[in-house]
């Protein structure tokens, strides 16, 4: 009986010992996953932006329209709307090229 519990706990330190030498000397293999996984979280996240970049486009296209077709002289605050929604559009933009970028780098190392 305690042969075998010895003979047990041998192979068990001798196999974690393998395992942990062959993590250690195989580093490429752990930083493969972490290099894809941040490939998909940025293509998920140029997707999310070009959705909220068609959302306020759409939202300013509405405002626009909506100057467009108003008898209102106190147009001001429409306006204003439209300012900020331009201004999150161009800075959506800029970060959306961004974000292309990084990606076309990721794509073209291996």
């Amino acid at each position: 009986m305690r042969l075998s519990i010895v003979v047990l706990i041998s192979v068990l330190v001798v196999g974690s010992i393998v395992i942990l030498l062959g993590f250690l000397t195989n580093q490429e293999y752990v930083e493969v996953p972490e290099i894809s996984n941040q490939y998909e979280n940025l293509e998920k996240y140029k997707n999310e932006l070009e959705k909220i970049n068609q959302y306020n486009q759409q939202i300013l296209k509405d405002l626009e329209e909506q100057i467009k077709n108003s008898t209102d002289i106190h147009l001001d605050p429409i306006n204003e709307e439209i300012e900020v929604i331009k201004r999150v559009v161009n800075e959506n933009k800029e970060e959306l090229e961004q974000v292309i970028e990084k990606l076309s780098q990721m794509e073209s190392k291996p």
